[in-house]
C-alpha cells in the first residue's frame, strides 16, 4: 500500500498524461506474467514477436507484484504523447539514479534471472546502458504497439477528455474516488492498495499526474520519487480487441444498415477514417451517416489533435442496450 498526502492546493494541481513509456512497461509486464488476462489475449498473441526475452528491457520489468524501476517510467509531459521525446527523457536520467534504484530492487549485480549480465552492465555504464534500453524499447514499440496505436491513443484521449470535464464540473474528490475500486482519497491522503507494493509512501506531494492506460488493466501503478504518478486502466479497454458486433435487425430496422453498422463499431472513439476502413463504407458515406446520425443526438464530435473523433452519446448507449 503507498499513501500521497494531498492538500486542498495540491489537489488543484492534478494533470493528466498520456505516456507512451507506460504503456510499454505495462504491456511488457503483461507478456512477462504466466495468465495474460483474458481481455488482452488477442493482442498477446500477436506482440510476442517484438519481444526479446533475453534482452534489457525484459530484465528490467518485472512481473506483478514485483518492482520495476521508476526511471522507465519519466513524468510525461503533457497530452501529446511522444514515443521520441519519451526516450529523450530516458536516456537522460542521472547514473546515480539508475544505480540507485537497480540497488534498491536488489538487481544490480549477477542473478540467475539475468544470465547475460544486462543489470550489472547496465549499473556499471548507466549511458550505454541506457541508450541499449530506447533501441530495444524502440523496436518493441514498432511490433507490439505501433500497429494498433491509433486506436489506443483514440481511447486514451477520450478518457482524459471524460475525465477532465469531470474534474472541472464536481472537482478532486469526484475524480479520485472514482479511478479505480483500489484508490480512495480521504482527509487529505490518497491511498493505493496495491499488494506487494514497495513504493515510499510522500506525505506532501505537491500535485499528481494521472495517466489513463490500456494495459494497466485491470490493476493500477505508481511512481511516488519525485512528481507522483499514477496510472489507471481506461474506461472502454474491455471492448477494445473485439472484433465488431453485428448490428441487431431492430437497430437496422430503425436506422438503417449503414448508420446502425457505425453507431455499434463506436464502442470507442473513431475518426471518420478508421469508421471506413472498419466497415467497408466510403468516407464520404461514413461522413453523410456521422451527420444524420449527431443530428439525431445519438453521436457527438470532439477535436483531438488533428483528428476528429466520433463518440456515442448516452442516448445511443441507451438505445443500443434496447435494441440487443
Amino acid at each position: 500500500m503507498a499513501t500521497i498526502g494531498l492538500s486542498a492546493t495540491a489537489a488543484t494541481r492534478i494533470r493528466f498524461a498520456v505516456s507512451c513509456l507506460w504503456e510499454v512497461l505495462a504491456s511488457v509486464r503483461i507478456l512477462r506474467d504466466p495468465g495474460v488476462p483474458a481481455v488482452h489475449r488477442r493482442w498477446a498473441d500477436r506482440a510476442r514477436a517484438g519481444v526479446d526475452e533475453t534482452g534489457l528491457l525484459w530484465q528490467l520489468v518485472a512481473p506483478s507484484g514485483g518492482y520495476t524501476p521508476d526511471f522507465l517510467t519519466p513524468s510525461p509531459t503533457g497530452l501529446a504523447a511522444d514515443l521520441d521525446r519519451e526516450l529523450d527523457g530516458l536516456r537522460a536520467t542521472p547514473p546515480s539514479v539508475v544505480r540507485f534504484q537497480l540497488a534498491s530492487a536488489g538487481r544490480a549485480g549477477p542473478s540467475r534471472d539475468d544470465p547475460a549480465g544486462h543489470l550489472a552492465r547496465l549499473a556499471d555504464d548507466p549511458a550505454a546502458g541506457l541508450a541499449r534500453l530506447a533501441d530495444e524499447i524502440a523496436a518493441y514499440w514498432s511490433v507490439a504497439i505501433a500497429p494498433d496505436w491509433p486506436r489506443l491513443r483514440a481511447l486514451l484521449d477520450a478518457e482524459v477528455q471524460r475525465r477532465a470535464r469531470r474534474l472541472a464540473e464536481n472537482g478532486s474528490d469526484a475524480i479520485l474516488n472514482d479511478l479505480h475500486p483500489r484508490v480512495s482519497w480521504r482527509a487529505g491522503t490518497l491511498t493505493i492498495d496495491q499488494p506487494h507494493c514497495v513504493a515510499p509512501d510522500v506525505p506532501s506531494g505537491s500535485g499528481l499526474v494521472l495517466i489513463p492506460s490500456v494495459f494497466v488493466w485491470p490493476s493500477v501503478l505508481t511512481v511516488t520519487v519525485g512528481e507522483p504518478q499514477l496510472a489507471y486502466p481506461a474506461r472502454g479497454v474491455a471492448t477494445l480487441w473485439e472484433r465488431s458486433s453485428r448490428e441487431s435487425d431492430a437497430l437496422t430496422a430503425l436506422l438503417g444498415r449503414g448508420r446502425a453498422r457505425l453507431l455499434t463499431e463506436l464502442a470507442t472513439p473513431l475518426s471518420t477514417t478508421e469508421l471506413a476502413r472498419r466497415t467497408g463504407i466510403t468516407p464520404g458515406g461514413v461522413s453523410q451517416h456521422l451527420t444524420t446520425l449527431r443530428a439525431a443526438g445519438l453521436v457527438v464530435a470532439h477535436r483531438q489533435g488533428r483528428s476528429l473523433l466520433n463518440t456515442r452519446t448516452a442516448v445511443a448507449e441507451a438505445l443500443l442496450s434496447a435494441a440487443s
